[in-house]
């Protein structure tokens, strides 16, 4: 006999599968910690099940990856060579590899990926080469830095680990987007100095999208000899492509892949993700929602009283310092987003609010609203 506990249930309130789903739906709608955060976006999802039919060569003899190959090379305007992968901490990695020997050194930005989130997978992946950061204000490295960091190293010789690599973040950690000439300005001087060039290109796409140039003009035609080209923050499942532009570099890449554990016997399914985010622009027209999001919403925490923006809104990332009150009062409504480390006399809190190719106008407008209420 079932007993009655005394609980009334509406006849209008929602099963309970479709209230935990829509309950589910309202924290995504409010987490601003990542874009890594987002749900697949269906046409790649739809692309993975297309895939998932009939038996199909392993390791890269498959179909997609042959089509990749040629996308790619249509993208990139040469006959790059392509290398799925899954992570961007492993295509970071191996792209040092193939620049920088065990005795060697990485130049890079003191914010860059590679040297504050990678627990050290560079320097495992290179057998041992160190990072040499340099200081920045905004994780754009300063061309006069660099010239002085590589005129200086040659002065002392074998006692030194030899410079032997540079890389770049687009967009940078903060948000910004090397202009063109920028990005020639220090490459041009890395190679005039016997250094490799690679990007990291996490949020390429945001950059690009910012920028509104070709792809070429932003890598190889810049002086970029691999790019670590990052599909997963931008609405894949987990696909990265590891694009290397010198034919010398690339000789064996595949090895130092295998070795690494990072070739997919049903590599197809990688193939299939990026194919699809390059179909009709989509990874284009994802980014460009992003920024747009985030331009949105830096436009409206200019409003907000006590607020200031100390990066330039470039890509997808906002950072904002905010009064502590505000800070607490988005995280007590529910929102999810990083606190950063406040710069020295900054009055208030810096935090970091990432909006995502599934970020909508509502989105953007509840969160400032929010803030508005708790003012």
């Amino acid at each position: 006999m079932e007993q009655n506990t005394g609980e009334q249930i509406s006849a209008n309130a929602p099963a309970p599968d479709a209230q935990a789903a829509r309950q589910a739906g309202e924290h995504i709608r409010k987490n601003f910690a990542s874009d890594n955060v987002a749900p697949v976006c269906p046409e790649i999802l739809a692309a993975i099940s297309e895939a998932n039919v009939g038996a199909t060569p392993s390791y890269g003899a498959d179909p997609w990856t042959t089509r990749l190959k040629a996308r790619v090379a249509e993208i990139f305007e040469t006959d790059a060579a392509v290398f799925p992968v899954t992570t961007g901490t492993a295509s970071n990695g191996l792209a040092l590899s193939a620049l920088c020997p065990p005795w060697g050194a990485v130049l890079c930005d003191e914010s860059a990926h590679i040297d504050n989130e990678e627990c050290g997978a560079p320097e495992f992946y290179t057998h041992g080469a160190k990072l040499r950061p340099l200081p920045s204000a905004d994780g754009r490295i300063d061309p006069a830095l660099l010239a002085r960091a590589l005129n200086g190293h040659a002065d002392r010789g074998f006692h030194l680990s030899k410079l032997s690599a540079l890389s770049v973040t687009q967009a940078t950690e903060w948000g910004a987007t090397y202009s063109l000439e920028h990005l020639r300005e220090v490459t041009g001087l890395a190679r005039g100095a016997g250094l490799g060039v690679h990007m990291d290109g996490a949020r390429f796409s945001n950059a690009l999208a910012h920028l509104g140039c070709s792809p070429a003009d932003m890598t190889w035609r810049a002086g970029v000899d691999i790019l670590s080209l990052g599909a997963t923050k931008n609405g894949a499942l987990a696909a990265e492509a590891l694009i290397v532009f010198d034919p010398a570099r690339a000789v064996e890449m595949e090895r130092r892949i295998k070795r690494a554990g990072h070739v997919w016997s049903k590599q197809r399914f990688l193939s299939a993700q990026l194919l699809a985010w390059f179909a009709d622009d989509l990874w284009l027209r994802n980014a460009r929602n992003a920024n747009e999001m985030a331009s949105r919403l830096a436009r409206g925490l200019l409003r907000q009283p006590g607020a200031t923006l100390p990066y330039a809104i470039e890509s997808n990332e906002v950072f904002v310092v905010l009064p502590e009150p505000l800070v607490q009062g988005l995280e007590q409504a529910g929102y999810d987003f990083y606190r950063w480390t406040t710069p020295p006399g900054v009055e208030g809190v810096l935090i970091r609010l990432v909006t995502r190719y599934d970020t909508t106008l509502g989105d953007i407008d509840a969160l400032l609203a929010s803030l508005s209420a708790i003012a």
